[in-house]
């Protein structure tokens, strides 16, 4: 599974917007103005985003296409720095505007650079050229949007597994009180819990963990329903729901009537159990301990109990006798690799790679190599396939590192058998600070005192 870059995970988003109305019933033209007119927000931003109608035609088309790849776009290396079409004197009254008056508009300031001599009469520009030259620059240029209508139709899909729908509830636990978080997953049909699991704190590897147990045990769904806490906005949760072939939409911010169904089971679950076992000397507060009481809830008192919404039938009957049959991987190894994220990286010189801001020893000998990493979200694990055998990599651990020997290399220079020729520094210095005296010391040979001279 390749890594996704946050402009692909936000594609994807808008995307699966526009197929669950469409399987709603909706046609493709209303599905896009639809979605056009909602606000959606980029992974890690808080920010409000638009999407134009003719973008969101463009990414259906090349995600029907090519699939979650097609959401990739090539990197554009911009040809000319931005304002350079616009006169020089100009960009900079534009910066100095800006910069004293952040929210004077762009046809504000190009009327200010008119009375002032700035801009001539007979060479006008264009406001969208200034607007995308005040962005290229940095320059704050958004702008107040006016309240606009919600669309609080309530809605319901007719079987189960169509829609899932997943939110954290926080509580605490024991007499020490200790903060824990319990992960719920709702079938959205017919309010059936479907899967429990409880951590320290919200985040990514909770949430896999959860979904992993979930197809398991009740089988693929379509569509994933979430809002925007830190361990479903995360980019290993994009790409996982994506390469399991559902759809995931995001909820409106700020704004829980839009979560309706899974915000009533956590009042339930929070006056049935979860505010009982605070300042409790007899409950375990151990997450896999909570895990164990919280799910046994589910199946034996909330699941069967009579839902009013249901008329009067409980979660398990209508979820059990619905037509609708169950989807299961393949396998229960196939599904742990859809819970894999394939990672580029380029080993530094010191064999280290880096990934969330933690850095893992390579095996030796891919310094300045770019390799490609296995991560395992369901255990963190991070793995390299070296020399044919998957490789576990670890943190750096520096303190051992400053105790252990240094690794010695091969030696690049063979023995010598016998002596070798004078090389060019041994000739100069015999030259220069040879021995004075020959090779005898200056005693003859008793047994040849005169020895022939050398020609």
């Amino acid at each position: 599974m390749q890594e996704f870059s946050p402009q692909a995970a936000f594609r994807y988003q808008v995307v699966s917007q526009v197929l669950t109305r469409i399987s709603s019933g909706e046609t493709q033209r209303e599905a896009v103005l639809a979605v056009a007119a909602l606000a959606h927000y980029f992974p890690g931003d808080d920010r409000p985003r638009r999407v134009s109608e003719r973008a969101i035609y463009l990414w259906l088309e090349l995600y029907r296409g090519q699939g979650l790849a097609g959401m990739e776009t090539a990197p554009r290396n911009p040809s000319s720095p931005p304002g350079s079409s616009l006169p020089p004197k100009f960009v900079e009254f534009l910066v100095e505007a800006k910069t004293q008056d952040s929210r004077a508009s762009i046809p504000e300031i190009i009327r200010r650079a008119g009375q002032l001599g700035i801009l001539k009469p007979e060479t006008p520009v264009d406001r969208t050229t200034v607007y995308r030259a005040a962005k290229g620059l940095g320059l704050w240029v958004a702008h107040q949007r006016k309240s606009r209508e919600r669309d609080v139709r309530r809605f319901a899909y007719p079987h189960r597994m169509d829609m899932v729908l997943c939110d954290g509830k926080h509580f605490r636990a024991g007499v020490t009180r200790a903060r824990r978080v319990a992960m719920f997953y709702l079938d959205d049909c017919h309010r059936f819990a479907l899967q429990v699991v409880v951590d320290t704190s919200e985040n990514a590897l909770l949430f896999q963990r959860g979904l992993y147990a979930l197809v398991l045990k009740y089988g693929l769904f379509s569509i994933l329903y979430l809002d925007h806490g830190p361990g479903f906005i995360a980019a290993d949760t994009i790409a996982v729901v994506g390469n399991l072939g559902t759809r995931l939409i995001f909820g409106e911010k700020a704004y829980p009537e839009g979560h309706g169904k899974i915000e009533r089971f956590n009042r339930t679950a929070r006056d049935d159990v979860l505010r009982g076992l605070d300042r409790r000397p007899d409950v375990d507060p151990e997450p896999r301990a909570l895990e164990l009481r919280l799910r046994h809830y589910l199946e034996t008192q909330y699941n069967p109990r009579p839902h009013e919404s249901l008329q009067k039938e409980s979660p398990y009957d209508r979820f059990m006798a619905d037509a609708k049959e169950l989807r299961f991987p393949e396998s229960a190894e196939a599904l742990r690799e859809k819970f894999e994220v394939y990672l580029s990286r380029t080993v530094t010189p010191d064999n280290v790679v880096s990934i969330d801001s933690v850095s893992y020893e390579m095996p030796r000998g891919h310094d300045g190599k770019k390799v490609v990493l296995r991560k395992k979200l369901l255990n963190g694990g991070i793995f390299f396939l070296h020399d044919g055998h998957l490789l576990e990599l670890h943190p750096v651990d520096l303190e051992e590192n400053a105790r252990a020997r240094r690794g010695k290399g091969d030696r690049d220079d063979a023995e010598v058998e016998h002596p070798l020729p004078p090389s060019a520094a041994d000739l100069a210095y015999q030259r220069d600070l040879g021995s004075v005296v020959g090779p005898d010391g200056g005693c003859p040979d008793p047994t040849n005192p005169h020895p022939p001279e050398e020609p």
